[in-house]
């Protein structure tokens, strides 16, 4: 199926319908009366909290707009608030060359530097924050933004809790600022068409979805390290922050906090993507029941979330989502992109590059031949020059200063941000307490256990709150 190239303002253009057109306010100040007033051809000042791995992505996309002017940095590693890699200490080099940025951006305007995100959020001139800082971070700093009268861009996963995302959105609802959050496949044209195409009945009623995270790190994962004083420059306290203090290790921070489950989890890092574009072509909320099994089964490693773990989403329209986490195998699931949905009349296969869409045949007793034809789309590559994720997530970025400017609600608003990441809680906090949990999405609360109602929260450390 062939398709016309277009540029990404186009294609933002186009999806105009996707972010559902929602006026956030009549005027441009919060309520807190902190923020200036954006004119249609003033550039928005960014302040962007925390710049290590994903946030020096993020920064890459948003210096590439126009519009921006990249105002202010923080960290709490003075090597990447400097930007300077020649600063960074060797046994990062060493371990996770990948993860550490490459840095020596060549700015138009220096920026201000700050070690502390509350002094940035200070600063009166900062239009907008965009946060991509560890999980366990992003809620007390957005609220704390949008209180300061800043709109807000945030990475995923949301929230490190349940609670942690109906506070952020009540806290945006209550100061009326704009606040989109990091879930690149909203930015993606495969997905925008199969959301519309889908509801509309193209593959007739689905009653199962399908995704999963495999990523053979057998046997060592990400090794065993006794704890040590952190590297010069790493405030390790601050990257703690509300959680627990516990002394510093090498692979804990940066970025292998993805597997530890005070700071994050797999099904956080991965599974909020495929859930959020899943139950968005679904048209689904939240599940009425879940059901997760697994555990540390395979890697020999200080990690303390599962390498292994298969967990069931139940729905109240008579379908089911099944998520599997393998960390200790490898290998493809199926026969195109990276998640299916099947339905009556036909199983798509989807990525971010195009889809796939088989028609089903009869079973038993059937005697019809096809409901529907073969289809085929595939995104033109010279859209694709940087990488899907980044072409998408670039139209997130653009997205969300065009939505400070006419305060539009963004493609991935935060109620939508936090329901998908409440999926990975969900499923986390089914494997913990080992049941079939029975959800009520209204009160946010599990109808059948109060054992796991106990862990839709948690106790912050002093003096941070939210």
């Amino acid at each position: 199926m062939k398709k016309e190239t277009n540029t990404r303002r186009e294609f933002i253009a186009k999806s105009a319908a996707a972010s559902a057109g929602l006026i956030l306010g009549v005027n441009t100040f919060a309520s807190s009366g902190k923020s200036r007033i954006i004119g249609a051809n003033d550039k928005i000042r960014v302040g962007f909290i925390g710049i290590g791995n994903r946030g020096s992505q993020l920064l890459a996309l948003f210096m590439q707009e126009p519009d921006c002017e990249i105002a202010a940095l923080c960290d709490i590693y003075k090597p990447y608030l400097l930007r300077d890699r020649g600063l960074v200490d060797p046994r990062y080099l060493t371990t996770m060359p990948g993860q550490v940025p490459k840095m020596g951006e060549n700015f138009s305007g220096k920026p201000v530097y700050y070690d502390d995100y509350r002094k940035l959020l200070d600063d009166k001139s900062i239009d907008a924050v965009c946060i991509a800082t560890p999980d366990h971070w992003h809620a007390i700093q957005m609220i704390e933004a949008v209180k300061a009268g800043k709109d807000v861009y945030v990475e995923k996963p949301l929230t490190a809790t349940i609670k942690e995302g109906r506070a952020m959105v009540n806290a945006q609802k209550d100061t009326n600022r704009v606040v989109a959050v990091g879930l690149n496949r909203r930015g993606n044209e495969v997905y925008q068409k199969l959301a519309k195409e889908i509801s509309g009945g193209k593959i007739g009623k689905i009653s199962v979805a399908r995704a999963a995270r495999v990523n053979n790190m057998f046997p060592n994962g990400i090794g065993k390290l006794e704890p040590e004083q952190p590297p010069k420059d790493f405030n390790w306290d601050m990257w703690l922050g509300p959680r627990t203090f516990r002394p510093y290790q090498y692979n804990i921070a940066p970025y292998m906090f993805r597997w530890w489950s005070d700071y994050s989890s797999q099904m956080g890092n991965w599974g909020v993507h495929y859930m959020d574009a899943i139950r968005w072509m679904m048209g689904e909320v939240a599940p009425v029941a879940i059901t997760a099994h697994g555990g540390k089964y395979v890697l020999d490693h200080d990690g303390d979330i599962p390498d292994t773990m298969q967990v069931t989403f139940e729905f109240a329209s008579k379908a089911m989502i099944s998520f599997s986490i393998f960390e200790a195998t490898s290998g493809e699931l199926f026969p195109y992109g990276e998640l299916e949905l099947r339905g009556t009349k036909g199983t798509v296969y989807a990525s971010q590059d195009g889809y796939r869409i088989i028609p089903t045949t009869k079973g038993q007793f059937q005697n019809w031949d096809k409901f529907i034809e073969n289809e085929e789309f595939n995104v033109p590559s010279s859209e694709l020059t940087d990488g899907s994720n980044a072409y998408a997530t670039g139209t997130l970025v653009h997205n969300f200063l065009e939505c400070v400017k006419s305060r539009k609600a963004p493609l991935c608003p935060l109620e939508e941000g936090h329901r998908s990441t409440s999926f990975a809680h969900l499923a986390n906090i089914s494997l913990a307490v080992k049941q079939r949990l029975e959800w009520d999405a209204v009160n946010e609360r599990f109808t059948n256990s109060e054992k796991a109602n106990q862990l839709l929260s948690y106790e912050y450390r002093k003096p941070w709150k939210i």
